[in-house]
């Protein structure tokens, strides 16, 4: 019965729609924080973005500043005139210039020649932002001056931010909601047909039935997990306490499920049933940031390895589902009087 039910999920047209989104959102993650980041944190998009560019370089050729483009990637074109550097530059063949003075015991005064156009010439000065900061900071220590504020390893944290605290999160529990949808759908459209007394006169019982319909749910939605988990890692994303949240995951789509199949036995069409599910979910969700933690902080504690939480705060979703559970014999005895 479970796989029937999850082959009738290919004829859902619009769950499929929804798993082909959380698809695109998990494969091309890393592209899509970076656009998000462009309006939230333009400076770390220097830190993000794997784009390359052409820099001519005048002047102090061997300098330090030419190893640090390189080791971000940069292609360095070196220039021995001026006129020539400037010829490349406005021919498109340079994204921008940088004249490089000797190493000397005073001040070092760049110059740094950038594209008109106000959108590129921000872009290629986000680029190269990193390089000159470890440049000035090269030259800090030549001086005896030691600062270490380009030794801080990873990314920035309004990056760490939206990936733990909203994708991860989204990617992790959207599957509940889809889940809920699809109990809704095929219990609405067993009623609405009438083919509900067909399934009673075969050998096996209504909690079987509704049963097999909750474990079809769950076994999407913890496919789609996996997959998006996996799918993070490739974009360079690390997710740690992966099974813990997996788990998670997996009781508040059973816990959803239930939900959506007792909203679907008491108002028994879909319109209506997925109406009111999609209002039951937003309240529900709503009064868990009162919950502490919620589980979408939950989640992203989970997935950056905080110490102070783990697989014991998951007790509270085991009980819940075990209620749930518990009460699931007595709501189907509505769905046998249709």
């Amino acid at each position: 019965m479970v796989l029937r039910e999850l082959k009738a999920l290919r004829k859902e047209k619009t769950i499929m729609f929804a798993i082909l989104i959380q698809l695109f959102i998990a494969s091309f993650s890393s592209v899509i924080l970076l656009g998000i980041m462009v309006y939230y944190d333009p400076d770390s998009i220097g830190q993000n973005a794997q784009l390359r560019l052409d820099v001519g370089v005048l002047g102090d050729t061997q300098s330090q500043f030419t190893n640090l483009l390189e080791q971000r990637h940069h292609r360095v074109r070196v220039f021995s005139d001026a006129a020539k550097a400037e010829t490349a530059f406005k021919a498109g063949r340079l994204d921008a210039i940088v004249y490089i003075p000797e190493d000397s015991k005073d001040v070092v005064e760049m110059k740094l020649v950038l594209p008109e156009m106000d959108a590129q010439a921000t872009l290629v000065l986000m680029l190269l932002k990193e390089p000159l900061e470890k440049y000035e900071n090269y030259l800090r220590e030549q001086q005896g001056l030691i600062v270490r504020y380009q030794d801080i390893k990873g990314k920035p944290f309004s990056t760490n931010e939206f990936l733990y605290t909203i994708i991860i999160p989204i990617l992790m529990f959207f599957p509940a909601f889809i889940a809920g949808s699809m109990v809704i759908d095929s219990i609405s459209e067993e009623m609405e047909n009438k083919t509900l007394e067909t399934l009673l006169s075969a050998p096996v019982s209504i909690n079987q039935i509704t049963g097999a319909k909750i474990a079809a749910s769950v076994v999407v939605g913890a496919l789609q997990c996996i997959a998006w988990i996996i799918l993070l890692g490739l974009n360079g994303f690390s997710v740690q306490n992966a099974w813990i949240i997996l788990i998670l995951s997996m009781l508040v789509i059973a816990i959803v499920a239930l939900l959506a199949l007792l909203v679907s036995l008491v108002f028994r069409d879909r319109e209506r049933s997925q109406f009111i599910y999609s209002l039951v979910i937003l309240v529900l969700f709503s009064l868990t940031y009162f919950v502490n933690p919620s589980p979408f902080a939950l989640v992203a504690r989970l997935a950056t390895g905080d110490p102070f939480v783990g697989a014991g705060q998951l007790l509270v979703y085991v009980i819940m589902l075990g209620a749930l559970v518990a009460v699931t014999p007595f709501i189907t005895k509505r769905l046998t009087r249709v």
